[in-house]
């Protein structure tokens, strides 16, 4: 159930159990003798040994009882549970070790400089999005290869929701679980960064409370942020394209974000090519 905004307290309680059960004993080297046990993951007493705290004060944070932990324990915390540099900064996010970088009012436009920058990356297709994934700035030739996103109004151009309920990409993405997943680990981490966002947090419950594939990749609290990658994209008109794609993250924007796709071989330039052309 989504509230108006993010309970630190019962995330960080949530996502330390989630982390905590994901665990295997054998991977840590435990002795033999703690290798019989009933519930997946490691034990508390197992996690707050590695950690250096009290198997107590763990019970409390895991029951969000526990009073808001140092950086010093969050950093503890996050080496026990052999966290990813996104999951890490997912924690500290949640422990409030880190400045939350809050924006309550959905941007509805880029800079003028991004807006400038994104026409200048022509012919390479190009958007600048902010931490939710709206859609703010594009150039013409991310205009041609997304299929209608910009006949839409502001509210739904929205990467997340373009993805999973608009009609016409429906089937645009030849791997779309994945596209899915790494798009709600995304969000989960923005969720955590901006705890006072709460068009960030409506649109999390509209697409939960909608779409069951969001609703039980959300419930897993994967965190990632990929910056780079490929993807293989299925065009109405001009069939298969294969691109790989860079996200920039201006330093006066923090929030926003720059993405650039570029065909990934000769033919999927040769079909981007005449895409654009029409």
């Amino acid at each position: 159930m989504m509230t108006s905004t993010v309970d630190a307290t019962q995330e960080l309680a949530a996502f330390l159990r989630s982390r905590r059960e994901r665990l295997d004993p054998r991977d840590l080297e435990l002795p033999s003798r703690r290798q019989f046990r009933r519930t997946p993951g490691l034990r508390r007493e197992e996690v707050a040994e590695l950690a250096g705290i009290s198997a107590d004060y763990l019970v409390r944070l895991e029951q969000g009882r526990g009073p808001r932990p140092s950086a010093e324990v969050v950093d503890a915390l996050a080496r026990a549970l052999r966290l990813s540099p996104d999951e890490r900064g997912y924690l500290f996010d949640l422990s409030r070790q880190r400045r939350p970088r809050t924006a309550d009012q959905p941007a509805a436009t880029a800079p003028p400089e991004l807006a400038r920058l994104v026409a200048d990356l022509s012919p390479q297709p190009a958007m600048v999005l902010n931490h939710r994934f709206d859609i703010l700035a594009w150039n013409g030739e991310m205009a041609a290869l997304l299929p209608d996103f910009d006949t839409l109004p502001p509210a739904r151009r929205n990467a997340m929701w373009l993805c999973l309920a608009h009609p016409a990409m429906l089937g645009f993405y030849a791997d779309r679980e994945h596209t899915v997943r790494d798009g709600v680990a995304h969000l989960r981490a923005a969720w955590a960064a901006h705890p006072e966002d709460r068009a960030l947090t409506g649109l999390i419950a509209e697409l939960a409370s909608g779409d069951e594939e969001f609703a039980r990749l959300w419930a897993e609290r994967d965190v990632r942020v990929n910056g780079r990658g490929s993807k293989v994209l299925r065009h109405p008109e001009a069939g298969e394209i294969t691109v790989r794609f860079e996200v920039l993250v201006p330093l006066q924007d923090p929030d926003q974000r720059v993405l650039v796709y570029r065909p990934a071989d000769e033919a999927s330039r040769t079909a981007l090519d005449r895409l654009c052309a029409r």
